[in-house]
C-alpha cells in the first residue's frame, strides 16, 4: 500500500476532477437572432385569429384583424431585427448609440414634435390576414430550427484537454491545434446582437500557438461565458490529466 502526494492544491485537484472533459462549440449565423419575427407573428395570428373579422376578397375570405396596429407592429419588428443583426454596435460604439437615441428622443420633445410623429404612425394602415401571418412565421420558424439545430452541426469546434479540433462534416476534413500557449477570449459584446437578440451570446477569439499558429474568431456563441470558463480549465490541462489518475495524499494507489 503505497501513497502517492500530489503537488497540486487539493481544491485544484478536485475543481479538475469535476470539470468537463470536452467542450463544443457551434457557431451560429445571423439567422438565430431572427427569432422576434416568428414569435411575434405566431402571436399577431394568434389575436386575429380570436378578434379578426371576416373579409371576401374575389370570393376568397379570409380573417382579418380590424386595428391596423398588429400589421404595423410586425412590420417594425421585423425592420429592426434586420437593422439589430446587420449592424454590429460594439463597446463605446453601444453607449453612443444609447445616447444619441436619449438626446433624439428630447428633442423631439423639447421641440413638440412627438404629437405628429405618433399621428404620423397611428396612421399607418397596414393589414395582415390570418393565413399570412400563420405561412410566414412558419417558413421563418423552420428556417431558424434548420440553422439552429442542424446545420449549425455541419462545422463546429470541440476543446479537450491539450487540443482544440475544428470538424467540417461537409469538407469530410477536420484541423486539430495544440492548446498549450492557446488564447481564448470573449470579444466585446454587441449590444443589440448579443444581448437583446442573443440572450447572452458572443464573439470568441482564439489565438492558438505551436506547431500550427492560428488566429479566427468563432461568432454567435451561445453562453459564450460558461462556454469560456469551460475551456479555460480544459486548456490548462495536459492530454494526460484524467481524473482517474489524479491522486491527493492519504488515497492508496
Amino acid at each position: 500500500m503505497s501513497t502517492v502526494v500530489s503537488q497540486h492544491p487539493v481544491d485544484a485537484v478536485a475543481t479538475r476532477a469535476m470539470s468537463p472533459r470536452e467542450v463544443r462549440i457551434y457557431s451560429h449565423s445571423l439567422v438565430f437572432y431572427w427569432w422576434p419575427i416568428w414569435v411575434v407573428g405566431y402571436l399577431l395570428a394568434a389575436v386575429t385569429y380570436i378578434q379578426g373579422q371576416e373579409v371576401t376578397f374575389a370570393n376568397k375570405t379570409v380573417l382579418i384583424h380590424p386595428s391596423h396596429n398588429l400589421g404595423v407592429i410586425f412590420t417594425f419588428t421585423f425592420l429592426l431585427v434586420m437593422f439589430m443583426t446587420h449592424f454590429a454596435v460594439r463597446g463605446i460604439a453601444s453607449i453612443t448609440v444609447i445616447i444619441t437615441a436619449v438626446a433624439v428622443t428630447l428633442f423631439l420633445a423639447y421641440m413638440g414634435w412627438w404629437d405628429t410623429v405618433l399621428k404620423t404612425v397611428g396612421d399607418l394602415a397596414i393589414y395582415m390576414n390570418l393565413g399570412f401571418y400563420v405561412f410566414f412565421s412558419t417558413a421563418m420558424f423552420l428556417i431558424w430550427a434548420l440553422e439552429a439545430f442542424v446545420l449549425v452541426r455541419f462545422d463546429y469546434y470541440v476543446v479537450r484537454p491539450g487540443q482544440l479540433i475544428h470538424y467540417t462534416f461537409l469538407g469530410g476534413g477536420e484541423d486539430t491545434y495544440d492548446t498549450r500557449g492557446m488564447s481564448v477570449q470573449k470579444m466585446r459584446d454587441d449590444l443589440f446582437r448579443h444581448w437583446l437578440l442573443g440572450l447572452g451570446s458572443g464573439d470568441m477569439h482564439v489565438a492558438a500557438t505551436g506547431a500550427r499558429p492560428a488566429n479566427f474568431t468563432v461568432h454567435n456563441v451561445l453562453f459564450v461565458g460558461h462556454k469560456l470558463e469551460k475551456i479555460q480549465q480544459l486548456v490548462a490541462m495536459k492530454p494526460d490529466d484524467h481524473p482517474e489518475n489524479v491522486f491527493t495524499a492519504g488515497q492508496p494507489a
